[in-house]
């Protein structure tokens, strides 16, 4: 009987939300359904693992805060300051170094893949090549700086490292590959539809498109910023929370000789695996840190925790609707092919080099 009240609880929890305003926003939100839910099913099969996982939970974000509250300050501060206009100028110019530096911007800028939608939409809708959008549109769910800080902190500085030049040999890979198919007459026309902006959030700053690296002269500017960092603060906060519950319980139950077997250095197939693997899974990229620094603790190669974490970036719901809804399908699957790939390949190149850069 117990067990019954049990699961019914867990899922008038799970619906509850959809009825409530306020409050029922949280209740609403997936992270904290499937919290919920995976806090209820413990109950169910094994409550005396929940105090352990939530101890564990709570020292691994207080061990994180540090680097958490850097990475808001700066994503905030790119927004405050209406950096995300600089971007334009990348995609302008001979195809070859636009190619060269959306890479290269994609995997540096502090720019989510929604965030740039409009921006890109409006670029190629003007007939600006597409080989520089798609090097952007691979290489910046893989790396940003708030993304850098938090996986310097939570794996390790050369994994960051060797992540972020993932991220732009990725975007050149797919970047130069679209020219190729271009030269031979291919993906001409790439677009969709024109689409407005797919963000949740938005600002005062977006009507004035200029840059104010001095933001808090402005009280527009003083309001984006405080705005952006609850914003970033919740998105960042919840999904971290989330990833150290996951990871107390992979740790738990996860046998590690099954990590070394299968996606371990002996393994000649772990990183493709690892990347096949990592593209439907993959939930999001801030939380996929812990995930992976317990996988690598328990015997994961690091090249297949390279190939899991970049394939999966790229496949994540987030990314793959931003390019779903403005290009054709051809394009989208070429997209999801060039990130497979990439991911493979640079995986490969890290884990020969011996995970160090």
């Amino acid at each position: 009987m117990d067990k019954q009240l049990l699961i019914q609880a867990t899922m008038n929890w799970w619906q509850i939300g959809n009825t409530m305003n306020g409050p029922g926003r949280v209740l609403k939100d997936p992270v904290f359904k499937i919290s919920v839910l995976i806090i209820g099913i413990l109950a169910i099969l094994d409550r005396s693992q929940i105090i352990p996982s939530l101890v564990f939970t709570l020292e691994s974000l207080w061990g994180m805060l540090p680097f958490f509250a850097l990475a808001i300050a700066f994503a905030a501060y790119a927004t405050a300051t209406n950096a995300s206009t600089l971007i334009a100028q990348v995609f302008t110019g001979n195809p070859i170094r636009a190619t060269i530096l959306a890479a290269l911007v994609g995997a540096l800028s502090p720019f989510c893949s929604c965030g740039v939608i409009p921006l890109i939409a409006a670029m190629l809708g003007a007939g600006v090549p597409l080989a520089p959008v798609m090097a952007f549109w691979i290489a910046s769910p893989i790396m940003d700086p708030e993304m850098f800080i938090l996986t310097a902190a939570g794996i390790g500085v050369n994994f960051a490292i060797a992540k972020t030049f993932a991220a732009i040999t990725m975007g050149l890979l797919a970047g130069f590959a679209i020219l190729l198919l271009q030269r031979f007459g291919l993906l001409g026309n790439p677009l969709r539809a024109q689409i407005s902006n797919a963000c949740t959030s938005t600002s005062d700053t977006e009507s004035d498109t200029t840059v104010k690296w001095r933001f808090w002269r402005d009280s527009d500017r003083r309001q984006a910023f405080m705005h952006e960092s609850s914003s970033i603060g919740i998105f960042l906060g919840k999904w971290l929370t989330l990833a150290f519950f996951l990871e107390s319980l992979m740790l738990a139950y996860v046998s590690s000789d099954w990590i070394v077997d299968y996606v371990g250095v002996d393994n000649a197939f772990a990183i493709p695996l690892a990347a096949i693997v990592g593209a439907p899974s993959y939930l999001n990229g801030y939380a996929a840190i812990p995930l992976i620094s317990g996988l690598l603790e328990m015997g994961m190669s690091p090249g297949a925790a390279m190939a899991f974490i970049t394939a999966g970036a790229v496949s994540s719901i987030p990314a793959a609707i931003a390019v779903f809804a403005l290009v054709k399908k051809p394009v989208f699957a070429l997209y999801l092919l060039l990130g497979l790939t990439g991911s493979i390949l640079t995986a490969w190149v890290y884990q020969i080099s011996g995970g160090v850069i």
